[in-house]
């Protein structure tokens, strides 16, 4: 993947070279979730006169449903057999920004009158409703062949009804045997979720609400606790490029495969940017994961000391992001997007979020595989979480915890 600065549109121009003939065309790219059914059916138009355009998509394009199973049939006609990917996936709590974030990292601005974003965000009614926008892992990929997997939030008050039972049960198959009580499947899908985009993705953004919120950060220390005999996804395909060498020569042979951690904490008033409050969120950070195995601040031995309380965040931050940047702060977003702090609005913090991300050096996986190789090794490897025994011995512990319901 290269480095350089990204611009708005994504990261470059990939496989573009004047000694080799032009690639073929790539396949139609998603552009856009189908929006929901309107909440009334008088059938009215948009202002101006026509419906908000929609891009041509065969239905939901999730790759795992809300019912929690697997589909790559709708998926496997926009992937192609390159080998030049990045795999980019988020999880955490409701209302923290989400799809926003992926939305950003796809590209989408807003700026086009009637276009609808590639990840549904959530609306006041929504928000007033307290219900969730995503449900099960959303899929998207950009012209810049960056995939991108939104998922359902995790400790989601709304999921957690939608998935209940009169009785108390689950009505989700989350593990293979008796249905669970609701509550603590509701709380293994979060596990599910995190072993799963920790084993498919190159880069995984890890989102809180607040700066003091380390909720997450247990979750992902759940998750290298049971991915267990999860492998890389390029061991899980016979097929390889033999015409380029592996992105990894260390890391062929090994099975084991973490994706990158990048920490982002969100919805953050004024006086949660400081450098000293940075440097302190940095260092507990590393000093929470320091016995795990997920790879966090390897590359930041030569981060300065921020000191000076007195120093804008927004030179700071360059800084810290000169070498791997793998912890981002966002503001809280004011209605109309106006509100404008020392270091700027949520719109150019969020900018600068998509800019390192993309133009981050990102884990490889073990050999090279094609995008279409990655999608069926990434369906094998959701077979084998919601089957990993090392997650049924957990359930097994949680449930004689006497936390959740018999």
């Amino acid at each position: 993947m290269a480095a350089g600065q990204p611009s708005l549109a994504g990261v470059g121009d990939r496989g573009s070279s004047s000694s080799h003939p032009p690639p073929p065309p790539p396949p139609k790219i998603l552009l856009a979730k189908p929006p929901l059914p309107p909440p009334s059916s008088s059938g009215a138009d948009d202002e101006g006169g026509g419906r908000a355009r929609q891009a041509p998509q065969p239905g939901s394009l999730s790759l795992v449903s809300d019912a929690w199973e697997v589909h790559t049939d709708k998926i496997l006609p926009y992937l192609t057999e390159n080998n030049d990917f990045m795999v980019i996936g988020i999880i955490g709590p409701p209302g923290v920004g989400k799809s926003t974030i992926m939305n950003a990292l796809y590209g989408y601005d807003g700026s086009s009158p009637g276009m609808h974003p590639p990840f549904a965000t959530q609306t006041e009614e929504i928000r007033a409703m307290a219900k969730h926008c995503t449900a099960g892992v959303d899929f998207r990929i950009s012209h810049e062949r960056v995939i991108l997997l939104d998922t359902q939030p995790v400790y989601s008050p709304s999921i957690l009804i939608d998935m209940m039972r009169p009785d108390g049960s689950s009505a989700l198959p989350v593990l293979s045997g008796d249905p669970l009580p609701a509550d603590l499947a509701h709380e293994l899908m979060g596990i599910q979720l995190g072993v799963f985009l920790a084993s498919v993705c190159n880069i995984l953004l890890v989102v809180s609400e607040g700066i003091n919120d380390c909720a997450m950060w247990k979750l992902m220390l759940t998750v290298d606790l049971l991915k267990n005999n999860i492998p890389d996804p390029s061991l899980l395909t016979s097929s390889s490029s033999p015409d380029k060498e592996n992105k990894n020569d260390n890391q062929a042979g090994s099975e084991d495969y973490m994706a990158d951690l990048c920490f982002v904490h969100a919805r953050l008033r004024e006086n949660d940017f400081s450098p000293s409050k940075l440097m302190l969120l940095r260092k507990t950070l590393e000093k929470h994961f320091e016995s795990s195995s997920f790879n966090i601040g390897s590359s930041s031995s030569a981060t300065p000391e921020v000191t000076d309380p007195s120093v804008p965040l927004s030179t700071k931050a360059e800084d810290l992001s000169s070498s791997q940047q793998d912890v981002f702060l966002l503001p809280l977003r004011a209605h109309d997007n106006s509100a404008q702090f020392e270091y700027g609005t949520y719109s150019s913090m969020l900018g600068m979020l998509r800019d390192q991300v993309l133009s981050r050096p990102s884990r490889a996986f073990s050999k090279n595989l094609t995008e279409r190789d990655w999608l069926r090794s990434s369906a094998k490897i959701w077979d084998m979480v919601k089957r990993s025994p090392v997650v049924s011995e957990y359930c097994k512990v949680l449930q004689s915890s006497g936390l959740f319901r018999k």
